[in-house]
């Protein structure tokens, strides 16, 4: 370097010791974390957030910083005994005055200390409430303005800014006091600012402003801003009282006549601002803060990011709007990244705006990568790094364990027993550190859920989260955390979906559970087992995929991938409830390739079963035989209740395929495993399936009988799939035997029982036959209409034997209505569909009315030709 060190000089303010200060960091061309750096090789501590920070505000860093900063920055030993006694130097209260300024007039040297200058008379002269001199009266003194001078770029907060003039209702008795929080980086300061400037010409007596520096390293304690508050209103240097309570007293007759706006910025604590609160009637308050405060007797407003717009507006007015314009995509995505941070969203914009030549897309692609998004946003001193980490760094043990732990959790939100999992505690204590993490702002409340809040994390409060945690906490207390997650995923998924009795393979593996919450803390989640789902969904999904994403896909897959492949199994039930196939089939797919490739064969055999199911439901049979006949040989000789389920799913494809003799002999085999082990679940499933090949092979009365027991048995059970199931095909029953108003009762009463547990594609089951035997029985208006709602449903669904179903349906109901042209479309659309299937039982039933379509079209050569050939189908089938 050519130039030498930078010099403190006869600095007089705090503030240009440490514009000062900052030249020396400039001139050493270094990074906040090279000074890291270099400081720890010397021996000295010098966080890169203390740098930061202490290099962005206008009060003086402490000593220590101050040699340690010089010292890194290249300043030999006498350099830095120099920076430091020019510190020592500065006294804060005079610093102060002159760092705020004081209007109108000088301190007074030759005043006595101690000595209160006396207020004048009250009245509505601002300029009379000063200090008096021994030989006279005060010049007249100007109304002091200490606000810092209004942002050129503000975006995004006209709502805000109209409801806090509002809420700060000049005309209530008593002054008012309005509290402005909100997260690190989210604008608060700037807020008030601009709405100080915005209500500046409502107090006419002057505006006071200070930054309390309440979550630095050196927050400012009250009497001190009292000492800088009196100067600024007249008092003299020498008269301001040296004791607090007389300051206050003091301060408070001064205000007690005057209009006047107070901004308390960046408060840590009420009692940080409860003495500098103004008393006058005309007088208000405005303070910022990271926390709620909740003690704080204040009208309240909380900030939050910017939304998209408003975000993207922000950058504009930075680069110039031809500039964004021009890349609206990256300009999009950096918002985006950003999280809709203003101070994020600035910085970035910051960057851009110094370099004109670099395209949007440069910034877009650095902050796309999460492990460097929080250095891309740093521009000079301004860094959100460091932003968040003050906030961080002023919490409880507890509380920063808390964040850490919870930056291990995936996103979007999450519910309060996931940081009772992580901190291996109970979840009254987990939602009194969540209190004291949204209190700071870290962590926002969302959505109420079914069983209580739901919150989230900022995605670069995430990010910072996880960097802290590789740099503090073990990887062994790291897994251990995530195990815990796991299995209280897996324990309140079961617990869940054995309330909601939906399914029948039975309780996952007990081995796999090696932390559970209470019985007394579960109870609240089985109530609305399905809202439990809805709410929960995308938080276990995405906690699945993270859990086989560190398994990898080798032997040696860790602790938590068999957890990961159990809970994703678990899920099963309120996939099917729920009709969410593609993200069962995503899911089950890749937990099932990490269970192989770890050789574990329990985790295997139950998710081929459990994808044995969706690929039944989505009428691809064959594969669904493979699935079910490698559950079976991977369970061999495993739970017989698995072993039940399993081979009850098995027997219903054979049935759905038409090989009877098969399907049979393995239903009655699950009869017998379901028997031996109580899982009633399986034995009415089993047992049903069973009417339902008497049903179709003519024997209806063997048919009723069954399913009037299975309807009998899930009663007393209380499984009301089993119910609704046993409903649908006693329906069919009657519908065989023309008894078609038993039967429409029989579908209504199954299709409000699947309504209620949440399952369309069930409940769409049961009205599409009410529409048949509607049609039927006259009503063809109403039972076309749902069977052409069942049919769009079907096709939404991608349910390939249900939209053939309602295709035959739709003709049957043409025929009975004198229209075979349309019969025929419909017919054939059936018939194609459960030749594709492979469903031939269905097949033959639907080439018969296409047969006699065709007869009725007046083609009797082409129904000659279909019912031969649904003769063929008979009897292939038999």
């Amino acid at each position: 370097m050519t130039t030498p060190l930078p010099r403190p000089g006869t600095a007089r303010t705090a503030a240009e010791f440490v514009a000062r200060l900052r030249g020396v960091k400039a001139w050493s061309r270094l990074s906040y974390r090279a000074l890291e750096r270099r400081a720890r090789r010397a021996g000295d501590q010098l966080p890169a957030s203390t740098v930061a920070t202490s290099l962005n505000r206008v009060s003086l860093p402490s000593e220590e910083v101050v040699a340690a900063l010089v010292r890194a920055c290249g300043g030999d030993p006498a350099a830095v005994r120099e920076w430091v006694e020019a510190r020592r130097a500065l006294t804060l209260p005079d610093h102060f005055v002159s760092a705020v300024g004081t209007p109108g007039q000088d301190p007074d040297p030759s005043a006595e200390p101690g000595a209160a200058s006396p207020a004048a008379p009250a009245g509505d002269e601002p300029d009379r409430h000063a200090g008096l001199r021994p030989d006279g009266p005060a010049p007249r003194q100007v109304a002091p303005c200490l606000l810092p001078p209004d942002l050129p770029l503000f975006v995004g907060r006209d709502s805000e800014l109209s409801e806090t003039r509002r809420l700060l209702d000049l005309a209530a008795s008593g002054p008012v006091t309005m509290l402005v929080s909100g997260p690190a980086g989210v604008g608060k300061t700037a807020f008030a600012v601009r709405l100080g400037h915005l209500l500046a010409a409502q107090f006419p007596d002057g505006q006071l402003y200070i930054d309390l520096g309440g979550f630095g390293d050196e927050p400012l304690e009250p009497s001190t801003v009292l000492g800088a508050f009196l100067r600024a209103l007249g008092v003299r240097g020498g008269t301001v009282p040296s004791d607090p309570m007389s300051r206050i007293h003091l301060y408070r007759t001064l205000l007690a006549q005057r209009r006047m706006l107070i901004i308390l910025d960046n408060a840590a604590s009420t009692r940080q601002v409860t003495d500098l609160l103004p008393n006058g009637g005309r007088c208000a308050a405005i303070v910022t803060s990271r926390t709620t405060l909740a003690d704080l007797g204040s009208r309240r407003l909380s900030l939050g990011t910017l939304d998209q717009a408003a975000g993207l507006a922000l950058l504009g007015e930075m680069l110039g709007r031809e500039r964004a314009a021009a890349e609206p995509a990256a300009a999009r995505f950096i918002v985006q990244t950003c999280g809709g941070l203003p101070l994020a969203v600035w910085v970035a914009g910051a960057r851009l705006a110094a370099r004109p030549h670099w395209p949007l897309t440069r910034v877009a692609q650095a902050l796309a990568d999460e492990q460097r998004r929080l250095d891309e946003l740093a521009v000079g001193d301004v860094a959100v790094r460091a932003s968040l980490e003050l906030t961080y760094r002023g919490m409880t043990p507890t509380a920063q364990r808390a964040l850490l732990m919870l930056s291990l959790s995936p996103g979007p939100d999450f519910a309060t027993w996931t940081l009772a999992a992580l901190l291996d505690t109970t979840l009254s204590d987990a939602e009194a550190i969540l209190d004291d993490l949204v209190e700071v702002h870290l962590v926002e409340i969302g959505a109420v859920g079914a069983s209580g809040f739901r919150y989230r994390l900022h995605d670069l409060v995430r990010l910072l989260g996880r960097e802290l945690l590789e740099r503090e906490v073990p990887r062994q207390s790291r897994t251990e955390a995530l195990t815990r997650l796991l299995s209280a995923s897996l324990q309140l998924t079961d617990l869940t979906a054995d309330a909601l009795k939906a399914d029948f393979q039975g309780s996952p593996p007990a081995h796999l559970v090696s932390w559970r919450l209470p019985a007394a803390d579960t109870d609240q989640f089985v109530a609305d087992p399905v809202a439990w789902f809805d709410d929960e969904r995308r938080f276990l999904t995405a906690l699945v995929d993270q859990a086989l994403d560190d398994a990898g896909s080798g032997p040696a897959a860790g602790p938590t991938a068999g957890l990961a492949a159990g809970l994703a199994a678990g899920l099963t039930t309120f996939f099917q409830v729920r009709s969410h196939f593609d993200e069962w089939e995503r899911l089950q797919g890749r937990a099932l390739k990490v269970a192989l490739h770890a050789a574990d064969q329990r985790s295997a055999a139950a998710l081929h079963r459990c994808l044995g199911e969706l690929t039944t439901v989505l009428d691809r049979y064959p594969e669904a035989l493979g699935h079910f006949d490698q559950a079976l040989l991977l369970a061999h000789g495993e739970d017989p209740a698995f072993l039940a389920s399993a081979t009850a799913g098995l027997a219903y494809v054979h049935r759905l395929l038409g090989q009877y003799d098969p399907a049979v002999r393995h239903f009655e085999e699950a009869v017998e495993l379901a028997r031996a082990t109580g899982n009633v679940n399986c034995l009415v499933y089993a047992t049903n399936g069973i009417g339902v090949i008497d049903l179709e092979q003519g024997r209806v009365d063997a048919a009723r009988q069954r399913f009037e027991e299975c309807l009998g048995v899930s009663r007393a059970a209380g499984y009301r799939p089993g119910e609704a199931q046993a409903l649908r095909c006693l329906g069919q029953s009657h519908r065989a035997l023309g008894a078609y108003p038993v039967a429409a009762d029989c579908f209504r009463r199954a299709a409000a029982i699947s309504e209620d547990l949440g399952d369309r594609l069930s409940a769409t089951h049961a009205n599409c036959w009410l529409g048949d035997v509607l049609v039927r029985q006259g009503e063809h208006g109403e039972g076309r209409r749902l069977l052409a709602r069942s049919l769009w449903t079907y096709r939404e669904f991608g349910n390939l034997w249900g939209e053939a179903a309602a295709a035959y349906a739709l003709a049957e109901a043409q025929l009975a209505a004198g229209r075979p042209g349309q019969a025929r479309r419909r017919a054939q659309a059936a018939v194609d569909l459960w030749r594709r299937v492979g469903s031939r039982s269905w097949l033959a039933i639907g080439l018969d009315t296409l047969a006699e379509a065709h007869r009725l079209a007046g083609d009797p050569a082409a129904s000659a030709r279909i019912r031969a050939e649904a003769s063929a189908v008979r009897a292939a089938r038999t």
